[in-house]
């Protein structure tokens, strides 16, 4: 089970929603989206690629990435 940690640039609840409606879509995963701190963790059996692809997806800028546990 992976582990990551995302600073995204995100400016309004607008943004985080998006983030996280695109999260939602993707099986096996759980999410915290923290407009406040300006951060997505996510946690789950799906590759590290396939969550950062699906968070560019929404044209949010990814600033940093990390992965916690591989």
């Amino acid at each position: 089970m992976g582990e990551y940690l995302f600073n995204v640039k995100m400016s309004c609840e607008g943004c985080s929603g998006a983030v996280g409606r695109a999260l939602a879509k993707v099986d096996g995963i759980t999410y915290e989206v923290s407009l406040q701190n300006q951060q997505v963790k996510v946690t789950g059996d799906v590759p590290y690629e396939t969550v950062l692809e699906k968070i560019k997806r929404t044209g949010k800028e990814v600033v940093s990435s990390e992965v916690v546990v591989a």
